[in-house]
């Protein structure tokens, strides 16, 4: 009988720490609980705010887009007005001298106006042939003129701020026959000199 009595205050000593492991665990798991609420509720802040920041950033960007729209046309608006003045008095002017004056001065400010807002022309006429600048649209035999040379221009070319945003169309100057012919005879003999300084 002494036996058993010895047994059973051993199985409360084992019991105690399993109380106490489990107290352990409900803490733990009360506390990851309480965590997992909290990082959720950050998580529903930060994508509250996120929905919020692309509303802003969308109305910001339309604001913008009407400003700067705004901003053009009232710049124009001024060579509208000379457009309409000089159309009034196109009737009544002496002669063309007057009206082709007077369109000569609108096109001067629109091109201030276009300058103004970082557009320039693209140059072409005279210049060497450059495919990121000019389109071709023809090519014409000009002897007295150096090969992809623009000759003349259909259309003009415009960059805004250093991009191009219309390449100009352009008539470029190619070699006559004989030039070509001159052309070959020089390509062969740089070849050959260079073939024989290789040797």
């Amino acid at each position: 009988m002494k036996h058993k009595s010895k047994e059973k205050p051993k199985e409360q000593k084992e019991a105690k720490p399993k109380s106490n492991e489990t107290a352990e665990l409900r803490d733990r798991i009360s506390n990851l609980q309480k965590e997992k609420d909290e990082l959720f509720e950050k998580l529903q802040r930060v994508s509250a705010d996120y929905a919020n920041l692309q509303k802003r950033t969308q109305k910001q960007i339309d604001d913008n887009t009407t400003y700067e729209k705004e901003k053009i046309i009232k710049t124009l608006l001024p060579a509208l007005d000379n457009f309409e003045h000089t159309l009034q008095n196109a009737y009544s002017a002496e002669n063309a001298d007057v009206l082709i004056k007077g369109i000569r001065i609108i096109y001067d400010q629109m091109l201030d106006i276009l300058k103004s807002h970082g557009v320039e022309q693209i140059k072409a006429i005279g210049e060497k042939f450059d495919p990121a600048l000019h389109q071709a649209m023809m090519q014409q035999v000009a002897p007295d003129r150096e090969e992809n040379t623009v000759l003349e221009e259909f259309q003009t070319g415009y960059k805004l701020n250093g991009r191009v945003i219309r390449p100009s169309k352009v008539i470029v100057n190619k070699p006559s026959s004989e030039q070509e012919t001159i052309q070959q005879q020089d390509t062969q003999q740089k070849q050959a000199t260079d073939e024989g300084g290789k040797q």
